[in-house]
């Protein structure tokens, strides 16, 4: 009987290996964001000094921790499942559809009613921007307009990786909501924020694009075929993963202490706007999920392309949203403070919707041999 056959008939709990470190990755999450907290209060010089080696928006400290999170993940993938991917290209559509038609004005619709409505009277006072005075609430509003329309090009890749998904289907979804961002992300912007002067700077979108997805791709790509050429399939697998394993965790966590100890002051300074942001955002992120989720179920998508294409959807490119949001409002504004609160519950509650996706891996049909890491018991 094939590997096909058995996997439908018996599916397999997907991630079921989890290293220690990997299954309680959200207490590391949670120790490290306060980490990244008690640095930037304790050393704020330190925080500041970090925080200005950038370029066009883009930190070289947490561009540096991305690559070592992305690269990991990159020089594991077998490419030859990208093109596959361009020939079932149900996914890849699935990932345009809900992040540019369904994404961006759901995103709108919980923000305003929460953050512009049942919320209002909690959320008083304004802010100076740009000589003008704006309601705090609106700012808020703005910040997470601001998430909603940037999609996961970097993150998702690791999300795929932990719930076993298809990472060369993956890859292409990134590529694609990439290309689509570059053209897509000024316009949607000036749009749904109704302001003329939106300039959204497109050195930090290609920046960006470049240092979370190109590079470490380029990189992962050659030193994989140059692995194979000089020491075999056996040696990499065997030895060379072995030791890169924790790399793209360790990577993630030092890149929570970095982006909290940059902003951490934000979050100290307004606990309960924090938790009135964090509502709208937790909504959305599970609301988008949800759907993409049941629509791949519903499209018969085998389980290693549907997890990765739900979790592309929920997820946000917070690097991106937070550099436009700094550029456009400053620093200090509401709008700022969204974006962080993105990162606040993201982490956390993606991982939480990557244990849904392994443990509804049996509603799905089953091609573990898709999966970068094939959990042996797929394969049984």
């Amino acid at each position: 009987m094939s590997t096909n056959s058995q996997a439908n008939k018996t599916p397999a709990k997907v991630g079921s290996n989890l290293s220690f470190f990997e299954k309680y990755l959200t207490l590391w999450v949670f120790l490290c964001i306060l980490a990244g907290i008690t640095l930037g209060r304790l050393f704020p010089g330190v925080a500041v000094m970090l925080d200005a080696l950038s370029i066009y928006q883009v930190s070289i400290p947490i561009a540096v921790c991305l690559f070592f999170m992305m690269y990991p993940i990159m020089v594991k993938i077998d490419f030859t499942q990208a093109a596959n991917a361009i020939r079932a290209p149900k996914p890849v559509i699935l990932t345009l559809i809900v992040n540019w038609l369904i994404k961006p004005f759901t995103m709108v619709v919980f923000a305003q009613f929460f953050l512009g409505w049942l919320f209002r009277p909690l959320i008083t006072g304004s802010e100076l921007i740009r000589g003008s005075e704006v309601a705090i609430a609106n700012s808020y509003i703005a910040g997470t307009i601001l998430l909603g329309i940037a999609p996961c090009t970097a993150m998702v890749l690791l999300w795929g990786y932990l719930s076993y998904g298809n990472q060369g289907h993956t890859l292409v979804m990134v590529a694609v909501n990439s290309l689509t961002m570059l053209f897509l992300y000024a316009p949607l912007g000036r749009w749904l924020l109704a302001a003329n002067d939106l300039m959204v700077p497109w050195q930090t979108i290609v920046l960006s694009v470049l240092i979370y997805v190109g590079l470490p791709l380029i990189v992962g790509m050659y030193s994989r075929y140059w692995i194979f050429q000089n020491k075999g399939r056996e040696w990499f697998e065997r030895r060379f993963l072995k030791y890169l394993s924790p790399i793209a965790i360790t990577a993630l966590l030092i890149t929570l202490i970095l982006l909290f100890a940059f902003k951490g002051e934000l979050i100290v300074s307004n606990p309960l706007h924090i938790l009135l942001i964090a509502v709208p955002l937790f909504i959305q992120t599970n609301f988008i999920f949800l759907i993409s989720y049941v629509a791949a179920l519903k499209l018969n998508i085998s389980y290693e392309d549907a997890a990765p294409a739900a979790l592309i959807g929920a997820s946000n490119h917070f690097e991106v949203a937070i550099a436009t949001a700094v550029m456009l409002f400053g620093l200090n504004s509401g709008a700022a403070l969204a974006t962080v609160v993105g990162i606040l519950i993201e982490v956390p509650l993606m991982l939480m919707l990557v244990e849904v996706c392994k443990r509804t891996a049996a509603w799905f049909p089953r091609e573990p041999e898709k999966a970068t890491l094939a959990d042996p018991r797929c394969n049984s």
